[in-house]
């Protein structure tokens, strides 16, 4: 019976052993990344950005394809023919037709060259409009990758905070495990009612199952954090969080001060600024349907035989052409001007945006700027709740001890001491990302 015992913990010790291993490894195939690193690795690999930055290409080609327009058009062709027999008919159709002798097969082979002269400059300012429509591509990845900056830090704060409040949980928990083994103790000399065992009993598992959606909830930022990055789903992730967040580095800039850089850097503000632009070439490239188009063109062909012109032969032949055409489209002169019309609506289309834009982020960083205020004064007012209930439970718990006062007022206290230390997290947390988000909006980040 002992050899087998002893057999048994043999086996358990070394069941322990193993997992000890296997979470040793765990932890250091976990990497532990900062936000700036994070903000590196979703920069290389988050597939929004990547649709944005392929977007990009896909724009500069197209520039590279209007700029090809530009170039002479020259294509060189040849045919091979069946010839039926030449009849002319000297007196009208009905009349016996003369038959003149040519060969019954035929070919030919030469060139066509056309050169575009002039316009109105439509060639020309597609090219400009293409490479505004790059531009306004160009903003749109910088817009891309401070929103997705944004979302990153979003996720980064809340997994941050989270582990906190686990380790405040997990540390709660402990602390009320050696307190109920005191009042089991204490109720068993009699000293306190069986009421108090339930109620720390309830307490405790009340804040297992906190802990316990908690954890959930850390799952859900590490997977998310891994979308973000371009990572697997259930890669392993870790954050340095166990530091303090740097907030005496936060600058308090003024609001008008947000307001002057995002106007002038902001890339949501640029885009639409872009389309305004874009809408006045648009408004030109229509008006230029109404000018003439010249163009230089040029041919040469060779042929057999020559039967194009009198005298026919059965010879090979050369005959080629160089002159300038000029094209005048008359009926553009009345269809052109509703075109018109509405490229200048689109124009003050725009422009409207534009202003209502400018609306949208001077709100937005008002919005912000007041958050990150607002987180301040939270800091403050959790700072002192901490110290202060920090000392009233210290109090409550001797004075219980002592019979001098109910557990529930200690359980009372020691709830109001857990939330502010959440809320401290949470004010800390929220005054990095409305910095974050100012500067995400202002377009510095």
């Amino acid at each position: 019976m002992k050899q087998q015992y002893k057999r048994i913990l043999f086996l358990g010790a070394l069941l322990l052993l193993f997992i000890q291993l296997l979470y040793t490894q765990n932890s250091k195939n976990a990497q532990i990344f900062s936000l700036e690193e994070i903000w590196k690795v979703s920069e290389a690999n988050n597939r929004q950005l990547k649709l944005s930055s392929l977007s990009l290409q896909q724009s500069n080609l197209e520039v590279l394809e209007a700029k090809d327009l530009l170039l002479p058009e020259l294509s060189i062709g040849g045919n091979i023919k069946l010839n039926s027999k030449f009849l002319i008919y000297d007196d009208g159709l009905f009349s016996s037709p003369q038959d003149v002798s040519v060969k019954g097969y035929g070919y030919g082979v030469g060139y066509n060259l056309n050169f575009n002269l002039f316009d109105g400059g439509k060639d020309k300012r597609n090219v400009v409009m293409k490479k505004e429509e790059m531009t306004r591509k160009q903003y749109d990845v910088e817009l891309q990758k401070h929103c997705v900056k944004y979302h990153v830090a979003v996720a980064y704060f809340n997994l941050y905070k989270f582990l906190h409040f686990h380790d405040f949980l997990d540390a709660e928990i402990e602390t009320e495990k050696k307190q109920l083994l005191l009042i089991e103790s204490l109720h068993q000399n009699g000293t306190v009612l069986k009421s108090d065992v339930l109620r720390i009993s309830v307490k405790l598992s009340q804040l297992e199952l906190n802990l316990s959606d908690i954890d959930k909830k850390i799952e859900i930022a590490k997977q998310r954090l891994n979308i973000l990055m371009g990572r697997e789903n259930e890669a392993e992730l870790a954050i340095s969080y166990q530091s303090a967040i740097e907030i005496n580095n936060i600058p308090q800039s003024n609001y008008t001060d947000y307001v002057y850089i995002a106007l002038n850097q902001s890339p949501e503000y640029k885009i639409v600024n872009s389309e305004i632009k874009w809408s006045e070439l648009n408004i030109k490239q229509i008006k230029s349907t109404l000018l003439p188009k010249v163009s230089l063109y040029s041919n040469y062909n060779y042929t057999y035989p020559q039967i194009s012109f009198y005298p026919y032969s059965n010879d090979l032949w050369g005959f080629g052409q160089i002159g300038i055409k000029v094209q005048f489209s008359i009926d553009n002169l009345y269809k052109g001007r509703h075109s018109i019309a509405r490229a200048q609506v689109a124009n003050n289309l725009a422009k409207e945006k534009a202003n209502i834009k400018k609306d949208e982020i001077t709100l937005q960083i008002k919005e912000a700027y007041l958050q990150q205020q607002l987180a301040w004064e939270a800091i403050e007012t959790a700072e002192k709740n901490i110290m202060r209930t920090a000392e009233t439970v210290r109090v409550i718990r001797n004075s219980y001890l002592n019979q001098e006062s109910l557990l529930t007022d200690l359980l009372e206290a020691e709830n109001t001491l857990l939330e502010a230390k959440f809320n401290l997290t949470t004010a800390q947390t929220n005054l990095k990302l409305s910095h974050i988000r100012l500067l995400a909006i202002v377009g510095i980040i």
